[in-house]
């Protein structure tokens, strides 16, 4: 069949990408009815980090500009973004969301950072001066509007900024003055928030915050809605003045600013029942949200909140408590909905790392199950609090899952700079601006901004993609491979098929619902393939899916000339325990012609086969890079020439760890190759010594390695998903016998000891973990992201990181005896965290020589 050719594909959404949203005012009105939100794609857009309409506004005199610098303002504002309202529409975005435009306290001197990102509310009913005026907001909506596009305003009911702290060890609940310290003068402006000193008995009685250190334990509910959140003031939302003032302040840039949705920002540190105050409230001077804007003609208006929390592998609680923010227990409305970090944290397992799709397949399950209005729920594969896709999975992992959200139910949200392959998190769009690279970043011939080009205009051309209902098809159970969801919404069908592996991966025996010889054709697909799919002559299909497919069938008129005959390809039953290296394989066919057979579905690792002349025919499988796995491996046989496969025939690997070396390292010598180095001053690091490493298990199963890492302590100070924070990891390997590789420690400042050069090398903390080769990489660039990675467990009470290696992340060696190992701890915050001389609230201090970015190490281990 005739391959579709990519670049056709391309022109012709693009061709069709303004042919979107026929209903869609066009009107410069400040005021505007709500759009079907279901349809709609959002561009998330950091003010400070997108563009620069006014040099004039950037320095506002308190050491808070430099864009030099990610702690300190870079200069962008909202006339820099009302000038690249084109640039987004053209993409195929349909609404703007912006980070807080409100006035914002611009230096804590405590953590030597500045408040440019807008989450440090200084008063909730001014524009920040870094950002322009009240009249550049309203002619940013006006101009919004005037497109067909509508305008998202990120708000904070949680905190105001950082102006006072306690001390946890003289803190005392009854006393709020006791352990209170001021962090920066002036406080808030806005009343009632101004009334913040605690030290006054007036202000401590009417209770405008919670008096309270930093959050210990994120389980305790009770700490969780009313400590404070890194260091910043919790508004005590339980205050009836302060729920008026809320309402008041956020009801004002909807009647003014004529904003259609808000975001709210950590909307877990608040209670639950909160939100029926905030939105329904029937307060005639200060009403809901929402009915402040069905005032205006907004009657869909849409509030969806920030819930970080994501589940494990096949787990719901997560998901579970997000809903409890749309819907209280007892069945009342609240928010209408809450982004979806439990897709997005399965979206970077199975795309980035490797993770069976399985998970997936769990993931897009519970989704529909547990969530009342999944479409509602805004989707995204990056933004401003975790990593840059790309800077821990491939490009073409990032088109998979870009498409992903792209055809599932909910709201696509594109974080700026993600159509342009930024790798910096919070990195400028504007060549004057941190993290840019010295070049402005808005080249709509961007391969990444036309490829989104054509997936957004795909979600606009059937409603099948923004209203439609998900049934997953298939999936890979043990690793990388196949996922396929079929959408249905009334007549309208299509089937989405991916292969995450970087390799090639067979489809078999797809039941799709339609009679033999019916078609599918393409409609959509990253990688070339065939135009159209027949359907086989047992009603099912099978195909080769390229490595990191991404192709969209939809049903087509006509049917399939006469297919040929399936060939009679039969598998005998396996031992439903294997052990060892091969596993023989028997069994007899229909016809003498050679087939492949596959582990897993995956041809490249398939071995051919030929029959004797009765179709009888064995084969020993080599299995020596098979991990054990809850679900059982399987084989299959396929004959391209007839797209046949036989049914699969499972069998379970069993495993023994075998433990190769142990190694101890001192306590107490986490202070750098120099040793003179100190953790940043933030309490929260210092006396934990979460870089201090003390011991080292090197263990293998088959050919799968894994490195157990005990810390001196492990904390959660900010609930991060992958159990443990304020330390990355960074591991690096050597392979005997390999050429090439690299002795820098990209990013570090620094090379490896003992004449070491690296192949692999993986680098881990609280919020990712990414996998590398060495091609490409130099002290900057930190090589080539490969999947699949390792598994990183953490288990806080043994103040443990398990790291498990999959023989394919190492390129399937034949053995694991001389690789050269070896680890270091530092910290990692979009980057690895700064070290000056002098130190600060959240840099590491005291080197005044080479730099380097280590705190500690272990030896060069060779695996025995």
């Amino acid at each position: 069949m005739k391959p579709v050719s990519l670049g056709t594909k391309i022109a012709a959404f693009v061709l069709s990408v303004s042919l979107t949203n026929v209903n869609a005012q066009t009107t410069d009105a400040l005021h505007v009815p709500s759009p079907d939100w279901r349809e709609q794609i959002i561009y998330f857009v950091m003010l400070d980090r997108f563009n620069d309409g006014d040099a004039g506004n950037n320095n506002q005199g308190a050491g808070e500009y430099d864009p030099k610098r990610n702690s300190h303002y870079s200069g962008g504002d909202i006339p820099g973004l009302t000038n690249k309202i084109s640039y987004i529409k053209n993409l195929g975005a349909t609404a703007v969301w912006i980070t807080p435009p409100v006035a914002n306290q611009w230096w804590s001197p405590s953590v030597q950072y500045s408040g440019y990102h807008g989450y440090w509310a200084e008063n909730l009913m001014a524009v920040d001066k870094h950002y322009g005026s009240l009249g550049d907001m309203q002619n940013l909506s006006r101009r919004l509007h005037g497109q067909g596009m509508y305008l998202v305003q990120d708000i904070v009911v949680n905190h105001m900024g950082n102006y006072f702290s306690y001390d946890p060890k003289h803190w005392n609940a009854q006393n709020p003055a006791q352990g209170y310290k001021s962090e920066a003068a002036p406080g808030p402006s806005q009343q009632p928030f101004n009334r913040n000193d605690a030290r006054d008995p007036a202000q401590a009685r009417e209770a405008i915050y919670h008096w309270t250190p930093d959050i210990r334990d994120f389980t305790d509910p009770t700490q969780e809605h009313d400590w404070q959140m890194a260091g910043l003031d919790d508004i005590n939302t339980e205050n009836p003045r302060v729920r008026e003032a809320l309402r008041r302040s956020y009801g004002y840039w909807i009647r003014e600013a004529g904003v259609d949705a808000f975001r709210v920002d950590t909307a877990f540190y608040v209670p639950q029942d909160y939100f029926r105050d905030f939105l329904y409230a029937e307060d005639p001077e200060q009403p809901g949200i929402l009915r402040v804007a069905e005032a205006t003609g907004r009657r869909n208006f849409h509030v969806f909140g920030e819930g970080f929390g994501i589940d494990k592998p096949f787990e719901e609680t997560q998901s579970r408590k997000i809903e409890s923010f749309v819907r209280s227990a007892e069945g009342q409305p609240l928010m209408p909905a809450m982004i979806n970090f439990p897709l997005y944290g399965t979206g970077i397992d199975i795309f980035a790392k490797g993770h069976p799709t399985r998970e997936m397949r769990h993931r897009i399950e519970a989704m529909m199950r547990v969530h009342e209005s999944p479409h509602l729920m805004p989707s995204f594969v990056d933004n401003h609090d975790v990593d840059r896709f790309l800077a821990n999975g491939s490009a073409s992992a990032l088109q998979q899952n870009l498409l992903l959200i792209m055809t599932l139910p909910g709201i696509p949200v594109i974080y700026y700079g993600t159509e342009q392959g930024l790798t910096e998190q919070r990195g400028a769009m504007f060549k004057t601006g941190f993290g840019s690279g010295g070049k402005d970043r808005f080249d709509e011939n961007a391969p990444l901004y036309r490829t989104l080009q054509t997936m957004t205009a795909l979600r606009k051309s059937n409603k099948v993609f923004t209203h439609g209902q998900p049934t997953v098809l298939k999936d890979s159970a043990t690793g990388a491979g196949v996922l396929v969801y079929r959408m249905r919404h009334g007549k309208e069908d299509a089937m989405v098929l991916f292969n995450t592996a970087d390799s090639p991966h067979l489809l078999e025996n797809l039941a799709t619902g339609r009679p033999a010889g019916s078609l599918w054709r393409t409609a959509y697909t990253l990688t070339p393939f065939a135009s159209t799919l027949a359907v086989g002559g047992n009603g099912r299909l099978s195909a080769v899916l390229p490595p990191r497919a991404g192709i969209v069938l939809v049903p087509a008129n006509g049917a399939a000339a006469k297919p040929t005959a399936a060939a009679a390809l039969r598998i005998d039953p396996l031992p439903e325990t294997v052990e060892g290296d091969t596993l023989e394989v028997r069994g007899r066919n229909g016809n003498a012609e050679p087939f492949q057979l596959a582990i897993n579905d995956d041809l490249a690792q398939a071995v051919t086969v030929t029959p004797a002349a009765d179709g009888r025919w064995q084969a020993r499988l080599p299995i020596d890079s098979l991990a054990e796995s809850r679900e059982p491996h399987h084989v299959v046989a396929w004959q391209e020439s007839r797209a046949s496969a036989s049914e699969t025939r499972t069998f379970h690997i069993r495993r023994s760890w075998q433990t190769l070396l142990e190694y101890a390292d001192p306590r107490g010598d986490d202070r750098g190759r120099s040793g003179v180095l100190r953790y940043p001053s933030d309490p929260s690091f210092g006396e934990n010594h979460q870089g201090d490493i003390e011991h080292l298990s090197v263990q293998r199963a088959g050919n799968t390695l894994r490195v157990v890492l005990r810390l001196r302590s492990m904390t959660q100070f900010w609930n991060p998903p992958n159990g443990f924070d304020h330390v990355a990891v960074t591991a690096f390997l050597q392979l005997p016998e390999h050429a090439g590789g690299s002795t820098l420690m990209p990013q570090q400042n620094g090379s490896l000891p003992g004449g070491m050069r690296w192949h692999y090398r993986l680098r881990t903390h609280g919020w990712s973990n990414a996998w590398f080769s060495a091609e490409g990489a130099d002290a900057a660039n930190e090589g080539r992201i490969s999947s699949p990675g390792a598994q990183v467990i953490a288990n806080a009470e043994a103040r443990t990181l398990t790291i498990t290696v999959p023989a394919k992340a190492l390129g399937n060696p034949a053995s694991l005896s001389g690789i050269r190992l070896y680890l270091n701890t530092w910290d990692y915050d979009g980057g690895y965290r700064g070290l000056s001389p002098e130190g600060g609230g959240m840099i590491f201090g005291g080197d005044r020589t080479n730099g380097i970015k280590v705190l500690d190490e272990t030896d060069v281990l060779v695996l025995p």
